[in-house]
């Protein structure tokens, strides 16, 4: 099949994660399936331009990745020559993929995809989410989803879902959606050992024995105000937090530790932890903790489950589901009275939570590697060919 995927911005650079990551590990598990999967994204990098050539197709481990220039209304990621690539060759592929909402390249992307009758599929990346809309731009946001959004999601042939939680939260707007289609995140093997020397804050933060790890963007969406309230009733626990800091919440984690009376048992590495200083949190971590205010999947969860880690998460985050039904770790109420005592059950019996870890890496390998994802990616793009040409 030649697939066409539309995102705001693709692999600009390593320090990126999350969303950015899971789109090329697709991408790029489908084109060794053998389709032809081509990429239309902008060449915005935060504040700044990546360093890309534009309007060309660029190969990056198969997918053939092209680069549009962005230079006004950057926040929506407004792109016209995208939008004449679209109109121009859009009918040239059997389905569109677009990642995200809210943002201008989705809307161009779908409204090229129905004019030219080629089934699309859109994959909302959790910002569907009603609690994070009310809490973030509430009302740039509703305008958007009634003026834009609900067509988009009404026009597609599908809308693709990473975990029960999410798919929830879409199917909630009460909207004649088509098919909401459920497939998670895959998750890559860990990297082998690259031998290079520790940044010399991640080395103090293992030192100093096996830490509760959470491990991700910081911000206020992950709820680790609730993982700091919960320190003084789990007396046992060192906790670690690693990510790049947004909009400068660090700080007031730093203060609220300072508060709970807790701060010489929690580090913050608040910045972007790559490479083997990621893969020497993770060796280290006894339990990785997850505890979002709502998460459509969680993928440094399935991270560490990957690494054998067993996982504390509440209900919110989306992979907590996999979680539970595997007992590969523990789903508790988001109060931190509950997740104090997930944690010092955790902590408490080594036996228990190797037993858990190990049971969570298995679980990752057989059932959720790339390539098993993009097989199941591929039945869905199939199925929207033979509904089209079922189609009277």
């Amino acid at each position: 099949m030649r697939l066409l995927h539309v995102t705001p911005t693709y692999l600009p650079a390593l320090r990126y994660g999350g969303p950015i990551r899971t789109v090329h590990a697709l991408c790029r598990a489908l084109a060794v399936l053998g389709h032809d999967v081509h990429v239309f994204t902008t060449n915005v990098d935060g504040a700044d331009d990546s360093a890309v050539p534009l309007a060309s197709p660029v190969d990056l481990e198969g997918v053939k990745v092209t680069y549009f220039p962005s230079r006004l209304l950057r926040r929506l990621y407004w792109s016209p020559p995208m939008a004449r690539a679209l109109a121009r060759e859009v009918e040239g592929f059997d389905a569109v993929h677009l990642h995200a909402v809210y943002l201008w390249p989705i809307w161009a992307g779908a409204r090229a995809a129905r004019a030219r009758r080629v089934p699309y599929v859109i994959s909302p990346r959790g910002m569907l989410v009603p609690e994070l809309m009310r809490r973030k731009s509430r009302w740039a946001k509703a305008a958007w989803v009634a003026l834009i959004e609900r067509t988009n999601l009404e026009g597609a042939a599908a809308i693709h879902a990473t975990s029960a939680v999410e798919a929830a939260h879409i199917a909630g707007f009460g909207w004649r959606l088509p098919p909401i289609v459920t497939i998670p995140h895959g998750v890559d093997d860990p990297p082998a050992s690259s031998g290079a020397a520790l940044s010399p804050d991640v080395a103090a933060a293992v030192e100093g024995g096996r830490p509760v790890l959470a491990f991700g963007r910081i911000s206020w969406e992950k709820g680790l105000d609730r993982l700091l309230a919960a320190l003084p009733l789990a007396p046992t626990a060192r906790l670690v937090i690693a990510g790049d800091d947004a909009y400068g919440h660090a700080a007031f984690l730093a203060a609220e530790a300072r508060r709970f009376g807790v701060t010489d048992r929690v580090t913050i590495l608040a910045h972007h932890v790559g490479g083997a200083d990621k893969e020497a949190l993770f060796g280290a971590a006894r339990v990785f903790a997850m505890t979002s205010l709502s998460e459509n999947f969680g993928l440094a969860a399935f991270e560490a489950m990957r690494r054998g880690v067993p996982v504390l998460t509440t209900a919110d985050v989306g992979m907590s589901e996999i979680v539970r039904d595997a007992g590969a770790g523990l789903v508790v109420e988001p109060a931190p009275a509950a997740i104090a005592e997930g944690l010092n059950v955790l902590l408490a019996d080594a036996a228990r939570s190797r037993a858990m870890g190990e049971t969570g890496r298995a679980l990752v390998v057989e059932h959720y590697g790339w390539p098993t994802i993009a097989r199941r990616m591929e039945a869905l793009y199939r199925s929207l060919g033979e509904a089209g040409a079922a189609r009277p």
